[in-house]
């Protein structure tokens, strides 16, 4: 292929010859296509301006139209006034307006399609093609001056540059010819790179980042794999320290020496090491095999939450009426949305769960009894939503399992938030979406030492060691963040121990009360102790027996009052009787209930429990609480009236204080601290909610909060492996019911679909198995 060289002046008549008619033929060839665009251009404009007549033609018939049928048409009697002022309004003051507006645009639109055509026809008996971006210029003038200035400031920086392209290609073309302003091929190209290189800009501080040194990559390494190494018994300050002593064999910048006095620091440096080699290497991750898909965007400023629990009222259990109260305060911020999720049972198995054999018609009059249930204990009108969802009671576990996908009944586009109660007992059997998958953010609060339930039972040293790993597995697949009530449950991965659960404001109201009546010198308590939990021996039964037929002896005189119904009712009856103790026993009722409010004692020697709800509640209400130096009770041994023992001789001793004295009143600070107000604000803090819902408040675009611009988590891959592996293995009905599974429940049978309006799960899961 021959080159085209310039003419110069020493070039030969032939070569001139040559070079002109080479000239001649380029810009004939682009004279040709500058005619094809122009017909082009100039076919588009008639069409245009054809459809914008026939629009507006249509517009004048349909006002002339509704003008005329409003005059024919006489007013109604009643209302004549507001129509006739109207129609009057529209005939004086806006038909006049267009009619002057179409005469205008009529008048106008001849030299408005003669300027334009101007600026796309070469002018005549031009011999060498022009470029004119001046029409071009116009246009986009006219387009993005109502976006004013502000949102120029706001451009992203490719698209400055790109204008400012423009812009110098339209001055040179104004001043010269096209081309015309390149001396040769070589200035076109050097011109072109140099265009080019703003693009890639790079930050000086990222030019001499030295790559990660071996024992960097072990440091992290060791990091990522902390879970997967807790779950074969290293521990986790273990860990923390192989990390920094790694990390600081390479580190000797001065931030490096300071981040040697904390692990958390060393971490951070850590991060921002990895994360400048990344940067400058140019790398950044998009959406892959193992990232998330597409989630719930914020799109009206507002977040979703969705609270999903494991029982609900007219079961007054903790797991029922605790995430109830924490949905009903978290719904008092007009920052998020709550949804109460609660299982659905039939009414078979309300009968065996719900007192008095009480049932439930449908899901709408359940929600009803849950509404005015939380409206007489409120001091304010929540406005949650409550859903539900298929669950079955098991007798054996003596709790309720979802039946089905849990997540399929919440919809994705209010995906946004989850919070499990009791996140392992949720995900046990969980056959379905991944929760991590669907929500933003998934935080899991335990509320039940299973461990300690399970040692109780038949070859319960195996079963506890089967459950405590199939715990860890599910809450590290499941779940972004776990919190645990106290540190008597299972130390599970992400896990952090704090209590988020506050009392019911009608016990501190009890307690209000009966401080006044004591300043006002009245009696306040007139009974003594007294015990209250559901009858079963894991309770606290088992321990409250042994102790009082231990020291029969040294607390004779003393009478106990013991509150309660379950499914160990007539053993713990005839044991007492066996044993000649001096208890009375009462049928389960409300603790809030006016027949207990003048006990002052409250007694409690469970130690299977995570965080005593009956206990918080008998604090608040102002009484003495005598309870084990258990982590289940840390949260409660600040408060000046819970005396704690830890042998059975201190027990006695702890029961004779608390009957020979009065307790002292509670100060504000303590009331506040029991209160749901102070339980949901630590709540926000140890979830990070309050990050979450603060720095996510601006509507956030689906490319950037899909795109991944830190290092790949090798956590997160594993957590993916084994979400999947869970999947597979709970798809297997054999298997499910080997492990305890109610038979039937990977998906919701047909009593369900009655009860609840559901499609059936054929048409739900096409696909067997998946």
């Amino acid at each position: 292929m021959e080159s085209w060289v310039p003419p110069t002046s020493g070039a030969g008549t032939g070569g001139g010859g040559r070079g002109r008619g080479a000239d001649d033929t380029a810009f004939s060839f682009l004279s040709k296509g500058w005619r094809e665009v122009r017909d082009s251009a100039s076919a588009d404009l008639r069409l245009m301006r054809a459809r914008a007549d026939s629009l507006r033609t249509l517009a004048d018939r349909e006002l002339e139209h509704l003008l005329a049928s409003a005059a024919s048409t006489p007013p109604p009697p009643l209302a004549a006034g507001a129509p006739i002022a109207e129609l009057e309004f529209v005939r004086n003051r806006i038909q006049p307006k267009i009619s002057e507006l179409r005469r205008q645009y009529a008048s106008r639109e001849p030299e408005l399609r003669r300027r334009v055509l101007e600026r796309w026809v070469p002018p005549r008996g031009a011999t060498r093609a022009c470029v004119d971006l001046s029409g071009i210029t116009a246009i986009r003038n006219a387009i993005v001056f109502e976006a004013g200035e502000a949102e120029e400031e706001k451009e992203w920086e490719v698209v400055r540059m790109i204008r400012g392209g423009l812009k110098e290609l339209e001055r040179r073309s104004q001043s010269s010819e096209l081309l015309g302003g390149f001396r040769g091929t070589g200035d076109l190209v050097e011109k072109f790179k140099s265009s080019l290189k703003p693009f890639n800009v790079e930050s000086d501080d990222y030019k001499d980042v030295p790559p990660l040194y071996v024992t960097e990559i072990l440091a992290n390494l060791v990091r990522q794999s902390g879970p997967f190494l807790d779950q074969l018994g290293v521990r986790r300050d273990l860990c923390d320290k192989l990390v920094e002593t790694l990390h600081s064999k390479q580190n000797h910048s001065p931030s490096a020496d300071m981040s040697l006095h904390g692990n958390d620091n060393s971490v951070d440096e850590l991060d921002l090491r990895i994360a400048s080699v990344l940067r400058s290497t140019g790398y950044h991750a998009d959406d892959g095999f193992w990232n998330e898909p597409a989630k719930y965007e914020v799109s009206d400023n507002k977040r979703h939450i969705a609270v999903v629990t494991t029982a609900s009222l007219p079961w007054m259990t903790g797991t029922a009426v605790n995430p109830l109260f924490r949905a009903a305060y978290l719904a008092k911020s007009a920052k998020q949305d709550v949804t109460l999720v609660v299982p659905w049972l039939c009414k078979s198995d309300q009968e065996l769960v719900y007192p008095n054999s009480m049932t439930l018609s449908s899901p709408e009059e359940q929600e009803t009894y849950i509404r005015n249930w939380l409206e007489e204990r409120l001091g304010f009108e929540s406005n949650l939503k409550i859903s539900f969802y298929p669950g079955k009671f098991s007798k054996e576990r003596r709790s309720i399992l979802p039946a089905g996908d849990t997540s399929q009944f919440i919809s994705s586009s209010v995906a946004d938030i989850a919070i499990l109660e009791e996140p392992e007992h949720l995900n046990w059997y969980h056959h379905g979406k991944r929760w991590t998958d669907k929500f933003n953010h998934v935080v899991g609060i335990v509320h039940t030492n299973y461990l300690e339930y399970i040692k109780r039972e038949k070859n319960g040293a195996l079963q506890a060691f089967l459950v405590k790993h199939i715990n860890n597995w599910v809450t590290r697949a499941y779940c972004d963040k776990v919190l645990r009530l106290s540190a008597a449950t299972q130390d599970l991965p992400k896990s952090i121990v704090c209590s988020v659960h506050g009392v019911n404001p009608k016990f501190l109201k009890i307690g209000d009360k009966l401080t006044s009546d004591v300043e006002s010198g009245q009696q306040s308590f007139s009974k003594g102790a007294y015990f209250l939990g559901k009858m079963v021996w894991a309770k606290g039964y088992r321990e409250l027996v042994d102790l009082l037929a231990k020291h029969k002896s040294d607390l004779e005189g003393f009478k106990l009052d013991v509150y309660g119904s379950g499914e160990d009712s007539q053993e713990v009856h005839s044991t007492a009787r066996k044993l000649d103790l001096n208890l009375n026993f009462f049928k389960g009722r409300d603790h809030a209930d006016d027949s207990l409010h003048r006990y002052k004692v409250f007694i409690n020697p469970s130690i299977s429990d995570v965080l005593c709800t009956a206990t918080a509640e008998a604090l608040a209400m102002g009484k003495f609480v005598v309870c084990a130096e258990h982590p289940s009770n840390e949260f409660f041994m600040s408060f000046p009236n819970c005396l704690t023992y830890k042998t059975s001789d201190e027990f006695v001793a702890r029961v004779k204080e608390a009957m020979a004295r009065e307790p002292q009143p509670l100060t504000p600070e303590q009331r506040y601290n029991l209160s749901w107000e102070a339980a949901t604000e630590r709540f926000m803090e140890y979830s990070d909610l309050d990050k979450i819902l603060n720095d996510n408040s601006t509507p956030l675009s689906g490319e950037s909060r899909r795109r991944r611009t830190s290092q790949p988590s090798l956590s997160n891959v594993v957590d993916s492996g084994l979400a999947f592996a869970h999947r597979c293995l709970t798809s297997s009905e054999v298997l499910r019911l080997a492990t305890g599974a109610i038979p039937g429940t990977r998906d919701y049978d047909e009593q369900h679909r009655a009860d609840m309006g559901l499609l059936p799960p054929q048409v739900q899961h096409p696909v067997y198995g998946w």
